[in-house]
């Protein structure tokens, strides 16, 4: 995917949640070696994975086709292409009132680890707590 099509569904994907990425964001992040995705145009999961560690940076899909398990399954992709390039944990950092995704990764094996409070600000300029997470790959 081109870093447009990945912040035209990362937009649509956060519309009103979030600040949305940009394709330039996007690129730069692609620069880096140890950044991948995993996905396609309805659903993509991006992150890095260096030194035995993995960290989601996003996980995004369509909101025409959510709950048809392509988030589930982007997931499932991107831990699998992270223990290929050597990963023994995964991160991630998830919006506490993102009910969806938390479920999501509740049902995958993740565990609380820690809570960054008021790190997301939501359009409305409420701030909500950051939640991460850690799931053992291997």
């Amino acid at each position: 995917m081109t870093p447009e099509a990945l912040a035209d569904l990362h937009a649509r994907a956060f519309a009103g949640q979030s600040r949305s990425w940009s394709a330039a964001e996007f690129r730069d992040l692609l620069d880096w070696d140890h950044v991948f995705v995993v996905g396609d145009t309805k659903a993509f999961a991006m992150g890095q994975a260096v030194a035995g560690e993995a960290e989601l940076l996003t996980l995004a899909t369509d909101p025409r086709v959510r709950r048809q398990g392509r988030g589930r399954a982007c997931l499932r992709a991107f831990e699998d292409a992270a223990v290929s390039r050597g990963a023994e944990r995964l991160f991630l950092e998830v919006a506490a009132d993102n009910d969806a995704a938390l479920a999501l990764y509740l049902s995958e094996g993740f565990s609380d680890l820690a809570r960054r409070v008021g790190y997301y600000t939501r359009s409305q300029g409420r701030p909500v707590d950051a939640l991460v997470l850690e799931k053992r790959l291997i």
